[in-house]
């Protein structure tokens, strides 16, 4: 499992002019079921995404297809831990099966 922390470097005005097509972005991720949750840091200076994957080298193969990365409007940073504890319904999920 990842968690992938997103820090605007542009103004959020930037930012914002091209949350549309990172929303797609992430969209798609999550009904592949590889992200698991995605929102803003409060206060907004940037994001989080909870990800499930093979490898760190997924993550990043993910994470060049982003706007925000294409463009240059946040910097990424990847931490890989090992799930120990997590809610039930994410037992499949967390074992790299689909879920229901």
């Amino acid at each position: 499992m990842f968690i992938i922390s997103l820090t605007y470097i542009v103004p959020l005005e930037e930012v914002d002019q091209h949350m549309a097509a990172h929303v797609r972005f992430l969209k798609k991720y999550h009904r592949r079921n590889i992200f698991v949750a995605s929102g803003r840091k409060v206060p907004g200076e940037g994001g989080i995404i909870l990800a499930v994957a093979a490898s760190q080298e997924e993550i990043e193969k993910i994470i060049s297809e982003d706007p925000f990365h294409k463009l240059r409007l946040a910097e990424f940073e990847i931490t890989r831990f090992s799930t120990s504890l997590y809610h039930q319904d994410l037992k499949d999920l967390v074992k790299g099966k689909p879920m229901q």
